[in-house]
Parts: C-alpha cells; structure tokens; sequence
C-alpha cells in the first residue's frame, strides 16, 4: 500500500501498545519528550557512554537519562553495549541502523533551533 492509500484510508498506528490517529503521533511516541531528541542529537556523532551523556546534557538528571536511554533501547533506536561482566561496568550507546534514520531529523531540528534562536531569541555566551 502506497502512502497516498495510507493516508486515504486512514489507518490508526499501534506502537508500544498505544494507539495514535496520525503518523506524527507514532513517531512522537518513540522520540517526543523534552530530552529523547537531545539524547538523540549527541548520539549522532560518535558512541557514548553515560556519564559523556551525562556531561554534555547539563539540565538532565541521572534518573532520567537512565529512563530515556531504557526507553530508547526498548524501542530499538539505541543500542547498549555492555564490555565488562563485573564492576565498573564499561557501556555504551549507539544508535541503531533504525536510530540512524532520524539522522537527517535531528539535523534539521537543530538548524530549525538556531533559526528559532536567530528569529525569536538570542545566544547567551558565558564569561570566562
């Protein structure tokens, strides 16, 4: 079925048990929130562990990195890797190849972010 048909028969969309009426609520349902996106972004680049995570998303808190992460996992966007069987556990987080889909996503966000800024707002720097 094409997506012209798709949309004419409007289909509702279950993803994680939770029924959505329109495509945008599907997808917002794997990566809405304040934080998944940003998590998202700084996986676009390299893998990570958690506490580089952790450093470079100030305004999150342990718990919820830990449960964004948990999410993201469970929805197969993340992947953990875990390279040691006993303490201190070494992990890290990659995207998937499905994570890496959202790729040119978050890109455009981002560019869309800088634009709001420029447009509606303004950049604070700090002093050193």
């Amino acid at each position: 079925m094409d997506r012209k048909e798709l949309f004419e028969k409007k289909p509702k969309i279950k993803i994680n048990d939770k029924i959505s009426w329109c495509p945008t609520s599907a997808a917002m349902e794997l990566i809405g929130g304040k934080w998944k996106s940003v998590i998202l972004t700084h996986l676009t680049v390299t893998k990570k562990r958690y506490n580089e995570l952790r450093k470079e998303i100030p305004g999150i808190t342990e718990r919820t990195l830990s449960l964004q992460l948990k999410q993201l996992e469970a929805d197969g966007i993340v992947n953990r890797k875990v390279f040691t069987k006993k303490p201190p556990l070494k992990v890290e987080y990659t995207l998937t190849d499905f994570g890496k889909t959202l790729i040119p996503i978050l890109k455009l966000i981002t560019e869309w972010g800088l634009f709001a800024a420029e447009t509606k707002g303004e950049f604070l720097f700090e002093e050193n």
